[in-house]
């Protein structure tokens, strides 16, 4: 097996480069859809109002995230059965295909409930997709490094999805630039998804150049291949527990930590603090470019000190900064919009019997009531109240000595609730107004170096538990079933757990008039990862990849 991890630099060089070039690419097609969520809302989901179709539009994006364990699931028995790499050409190939075609879609315009039913369906494409290719692209990579420089090698494969969110905004921004921001919310969308099949081109190119993992060569060569992957994965006893622990020790974390760094802090930025798209999406370049080397280097550094206490410290991390770094971005953010909550407290009286839980994740509920509407255009500013009985059983909004009286929609036709919902949206916005409330974030009010430095130590954060990562994974599977059993763990973490968050997270600050409430969800999956990692995972640096 020595032999079989002794390659010439030029040809370690060649796998990495190819392999997290795809596999960039492949996070490039799922970013471009999470970085224009708002957009989405706009164009397939007119026919909503603006929170709900802001919660279907993250519902949407959920969706890709929640078809990855069954791409995992397929293409995981596939990598094993057949190989790496006709594996992830494939995988490849499909996303590619399904983000073209997304940008050729009818808007819910010009074909009503048609766009975003065909929509749905290429969401499902690529999260299948990209349910095989992580794991196919690690394992690849990881099974021709040498031992002792795994963790510095699949860095390169963790730090793909930094290229693949950094190439997604600044094509986004090019375009919103170059066309315009009216013409961008049209048509001009619609570019970053066709330039797609230019990237697919070139990573299907570089991938045909490679050829087979040592290690699964050596195993067809002894006739070791596993003709049943999933049963031999999940139905073994020991390789069950050993996928439990990297869900629960690895993943849980990764799907939180990771997620809310990247993709609920541009819902938190732009929603709840009002910052503008733009300035939102210069920050997410920050932060994207400094946490490319970053993977490296924790991959580097598990490679000296071991897997686990770099994960670990990155969890930690994580858990120490989630509630009071969050109040400090958002005092550095919009300072005035804290100073108004803090000085002007907004509540809500009405009726506490006619409130409901505002948890749409297909956001098709209507929320009819008077309580529903008036907590609804309070959460579409991203503005915090508190709830309480009135005298009356009327609904208000008061905000000092600012007060909003809200009527409720039941029976009125969907036009008329429509109208209702935008009067008093108006009606509220008008009161915030004169309670010294901002319509929305000031970027030359705001602290940006304050900002930036702690945006950058979630940074940290994410890094530090996502650099090791993949080298953790392989080093805990043998050879004939790695690609399966590392596959399904993985993306029900990143797929459910982190896909799941911003739509969650979203939708329990609506529930509760709480601006960081949503932050419990990340915090409780970070925890459960900490306290298994310190119990049961065990240290894997260096371990041979010699099958079973």
């Amino acid at each position: 097996m020595a032999e079989a991890a002794a390659h010439k630099p030029w040809s370690m060089a060649q796998v990495v480069t190819a392999s997290s070039a795809g596999t960039a690419f492949e996070w490039y097609d799922f970013f471009i859809f999470g970085s224009l969520t708002p957009i989405i809302a706009k164009v397939f989901l007119a026919g909503l109002d603006p929170t709900g179709a802001l919660v279907a539009a993250l519902a949407l994006f959920a969706v890709g995230f929640a078809f990855r364990p069954l791409g995992a699931i397929l293409f995981g028995a596939m990598g094993d059965r057949v190989g790496r790499k006709a594996t992830f050409l494939t995988t490849v190939t499909l996303m590619g295909g399904a983000t073209f075609l997304i940008g050729l879609l009818p808007t819910y315009e010009q074909a009503g409930i048609i766009a975003p039913i065909l929509l749905i369906f290429l969401r499902i494409c690529q999260g299948t997709a990209l349910g095989g290719e992580y794991g196919g692209a690690a394992i690849y990579v990881a099974e021709h490094a040498p031992d002792h420089k795994r963790g510095a090698a699949t860095g390169w494969i963790q730090s793909s999805a930094s290229f693949g969110l950094l190439a997604a905004l600044l094509i986004i921004v090019a375009t919103r630039t170059a066309v315009g921001e009216q013409a961008f919310a049209s048509w001009g969308w619609r570019i970053p998804f066709l330039v797609s099949i230019i990237l697919l081109g070139i990573s299907v190119w570089m991938r045909l150049k490679l050829s087979e993992s040592p290690h699964f060569t050596k195993l067809r060569e002894d006739g070791e291949v596993s003709k049943a992957p999933l049963r031999e994965a999940f139905a073994d006893r020991q390789n069950l527990k050993r996928v439990m622990i990297a869900f629960f020790a690895i993943m849980c974390a990764q799907g939180a930590v990771w997620y809310y760094t990247f993709f609920y802090m541009q819902v938190f930025l732009e929603k709840s603090l009002g910052l503008p798209g733009a300035t939102k999406d210069m920050l997410l370049i920050v932060m994207t470019v400094v946490s490319a080397p970053l993977y490296v280097f924790f991959g580097w550094l598990s490679d000296r000190v071991g897997r686990k206490p770099v994960m670990l410290g990155g969890m930690l991390l994580a858990l120490a900064l989630y509630f009071p770094a969050s109040h400090w971005i958002a005092k550095a953010a919009n300072p005035t919009l804290v100073a108004a909550q803090q000085a002007t407290p907004v509540v809500v009286e009405t009726d506490l019997a006619t409130c409901t839980a505002q948890f749409d994740p297909t956001g098709t509920a209507k929320f009819t009531s008077a309580c529903d509407i008036a907590k609804s255009s309070l959460v579409n500013r991203g503005v915090a109240y508190s709830t309480r009985a009135s005298g009356d059983g009327q609904t208000r909004v008061i905000a000092g000595n600012q007060s909003a009286s809200i009527a409720g929609g039941d029976g009125l036709t969907e036009a008329e609730l429509k109208a209702l919902k935008k009067q008093s949206s108006d009606a509220i916005n008008a009161e915030l107004a004169a309670a010294g409330y901002p319509a929305s974030a000031d970027p030359a009010q705001a602290n940006m170096p304050m900002l930036i430095a702690i945006l950058l130590l979630f940074v940290v954060a994410a890094t530090a538990l996502y650099g090791p990562q993949a080298a953790a994974l392989v080093e805990m599977f043998p050879t004939r079933i790695r690609y399966t059993a590392m596959s399904l763990p993985y993306h029900v973490g990143t797929g459910w757990v982190g896909g799941f968050l911003p739509v969650t997270s979203f939708a329990i600050v609506a529930l509760t008039g709480d601006i960081y409430a949503g932050l419990w969800y990340a915090v409780a999956f970070t925890a459960v990862s900490a306290i298994t990692t310190i119990l049961f995972l065990k240290e894997t640096r260096g371990k041979p990849l010699e099958h079973c």
